[in-house]
């Protein structure tokens, strides 16, 4: 007797792992079928024509540059959240048709997205493969023949993915990606991603800095803290490398005009920073009113919660840019439903648009937050900010389709503020 309850186990055991090797062959099967399709799909866009398409070189720090005397546009995406799984094929095309229909429309001299660009939640997507959603969109923005960066997320190399953020960092940083120009930033720096894009007029003069930086993930990195929502700072090593970079573009324009031309310079980064919610709390404590500190520009405030999810802790980087008085606007995502820009200290924090068709909840079925942001760099390093919503007739394009969604936010907890 005791002999057949050992054997009838052992059967047991022998047909459920049978049952769970053919789930996960399954799996797996289907989960390449949805990655090839995801390339076709990236595919078949056409490339964009862009006229007097500026092409950039590397100076001897090997940063990337671009030289022109004319305005110099960047398009601001972020929180893509390509699942990349079999189970987000719908989403996933959705967003790809979004970046592809934004940027045929916009033409833009390089697109920056800043983090969040895939999200293999195993449960929602079907896989833990991080590399899937960011395949398929460097795959799409190559066949569109513009160039383009991007900056880590907090999703990008979650604890339980595939992928580390270095190894993420060596597939971006590709030889084979004629048009990416990420780069994984020096090695005795924390994070993977801090690098500088100058713009330069043909006098060699920086008129504009792209800083981006790694705005981390998690306090430890760990799948408790990711849980708990425990988010980390930049760190301190991050900024000095920040100040290094801005005292040596002001020390090279300064050495070819002969006089002191500080450099201008935008930030990029993923999470927000603390003062992004001390300067959004000083404004509702006042009514909705602009302070002394802070000039409400446009834009909504839909996230619910805290409102601003930023760092758990404290960092010094705004104190920096205050001291240093070069970067003069800050560009994150993040928060998915706030799309505000504002001026705090005399710095404007701006949130992108999101692209997300996929993480949160129902957010396919939305739309007000969703489109681009559209940077003007001026030869006389000014810039202006403007924000374009996806289902606006700018990008009403022939060849294009749009799905119908909703167009308010469902229980938003603030809108257009008056100034």
């Amino acid at each position: 007797m005791a002999k057949n309850k050992s054997s009838n186990r052992k059967k047991r055991f022998l047909i459920f792992v049978c049952a769970v090797a053919v789930i996960v062959l399954l799996v797996t099967g289907a989960n390449i079928v949805s990655v090839n399709n995801l390339l076709e799909k990236g595919g078949s866009y056409s490339r964009i024509q862009v006229e007097d398409q500026l092409v950039p070189q590397k100076d001897g720090n090997g940063n990337w540059y671009f030289t022109t005397d004319r305005d110099f546009r960047v398009m601001h995406i972020t929180d893509i959240h390509i699942g990349g799984g079999f189970m987000t094929k719908t989403v996933d095309e959705k967003a790809l048709n979004a970046i592809a229909l934004m940027v045929t429309k916009e033409k833009p001299d390089l697109v920056i997205a800043t983090g969040d660009i895939a999200f293999p939640v195993p449960y929602r997507a079907g896989t833990f493969n991080n590399r899937c959603g960011a395949k398929a969109f460097a795959n799409l923005m190559e066949n569109l023949g513009v160039y383009w960066d991007v900056t880590f997320g907090n999703h990008d190399a979650e604890a339980y993915s595939y992928f580390n953020r270095k190894a993420m960092a060596d597939f971006y940083e590709n030889e084979e990606f004629k048009y990416c120009l990420f780069q994984s930033g020096p090695e005795d720096v924390d994070g993977k991603g801090n690098h500088v894009i100058e713009v330069k007029n043909s006098e060699g003069i920086i008129t504009q800095a792209m800083v981006l930086i790694d705005s981390q993930a998690y306090v430890d990195n760990s799948i408790i803290e990711s849980i708990k929502g425990n988010y980390d700072n930049i760190h301190t090593n991050q900024i000095e490398w920040y100040e290094k970079e801005i005292l040596r573009m002001n020390a090279e324009n300064e050495k070819i005009s002969n006089k002191s031309v500080p450099v201008k310079s935008l930030a990029f980064f993923h999470i927000p920073l603390t003062e992004m919610l001390d300067g959004w709390t000083e404004f509702t404590e006042n009514g909705y009113k602009d302070t002394e500190n802070f000039r409400f520009i446009d834009g909504i405030m839909g996230e619910g919660g805290k409102i601003v999810y930023c760092g758990s802790g404290e960092d010094e980087m705004f104190e920096k840019m205050l001291e240093l008085g070069s970067t003069k606007a800050m560009f994150n995502g993040h928060d998915h439903l706030n799309s505000t820009t504002f001026d705090y200290k005399g710095i404007q924090f701006s949130y992108g648009y999101s692209v997300d068709y996929f993480a949160y909840s129902g957010i396919d079925e939305l739309g007000s937050q969703r489109g681009c942001t559209m940077i003007t760099c001026k030869p006389d390093s000014s810039f202006s900010i403007d924000k374009y919503n996806f289902y606006s007739d700018r990008y009403d394009v022939e060849g294009f389709g749009r799905e119908e969604v909703t167009m308010q936010f469902e229980g938003a907890s603030y809108r257009y503020a008056e100034s």
